[in-house]
Order: structure tokens, then C-alpha cells, then sequence
């Protein structure tokens, strides 16, 4: 079973988001990357960058296949994890540190209600199962 952190929201995208504030930390999950399989490659979104909730921000590369990732909150990119232009593995080793994608500075923190909780993310991916 897929390692998935309490502390986090999820989305039925396979997305997880870290609460700062007003600041939503977001990467892929433990499930999405084992999923991907070896990631070889990380398109993201530039600073200033605004989206809505659900937009496609960016893709992530695998030996597999390409995935596009979407924003589980509406807001603007305030910061993006440039280390991984240089080692996208990251995203396979440490999905839930070092791998985060994007800090957001959310429009709408009400958006937060519509995602899952850890033990909610899991049925989810048993029901996907």
C-alpha cells in the first residue's frame, strides 16, 4: 500500500497539499509516482502563474508515460522546485519532500473542504484497486 501522510489533503488526481497559511504546498503521491514508475522529467509552471482549481499546471515524465498534473486550489505560483529540472528522481525517492512541485498562494481556502483526507485518499485508491 501506497505510504500516505496525514497531515495531508489529497485529490482523486493523485495530488497531495500541504496547508501553510495561505500557502498550498503540492506534489504528486507515493501512489501516482509508483504508478508513473522511474520519472525522468518535471514540466512545471512559472512564478506569477495563476490557475483555477483542477487546471493543469504542468506534467511529469516517466519511462512510462506522461502525466499531466493539475492544481488541487485556485491561486497564484509563488514558488516552484527548480531542483527538480536537475534531478526529476526526487519526485520517485521523497514524493512528499524534497519532491514538491509548487507552493500556491490559494484564491479560495474553502476549495481545501473538497479534498480527501489520508484515511478518505486511501478507500479511494481501494475502490480504483
Amino acid at each position: 500500500m501506497a505510504n500516505i501522510p496525514e497531515e495531508l489533503k489529497y485529490s482523486k488526481d493523485h495530488e497531495w497539499v500541504l496547508v501553510n497559511g495561505d500557502t498550498a504546498t503540492i506534489g504528486i503521491t507515493d501512489y501516482a509516482q509508483q504508478s508513473l514508475g522511474d520519472v525522468v522529467y518535471v514540466e512545471m509552471p512559472n512564478e506569477g502563474d495563476n490557475f483555477n482549481a483542477h487546471d493543469a499546471f504542468g506534467s511529469v515524465e516517466s519511462v512510462k508515460a506522461v502525466s499531466e498534473i493539475f492544481t488541487p486550489v485556485s491561486g497564484e505560483v509563488v514558488e516552484t522546485n527548480d531542483d527538480l529540472n536537475d534531478t526529476p528522481e526526487v519526485v520517485n525517492d521523497d514524493p512528499y519532500g524534497d519532491g514538491w512541485m509548487v507552493r500556491v498562494k490559494m484564491d479560495n481556502e474553502g476549495e481545501l473542504d473538497a479534498l480527501l483526507s489520508s484515511e478518505e485518499y486511501e478507500e479511494y485508491l481501494k475502490s480504483e484497486e
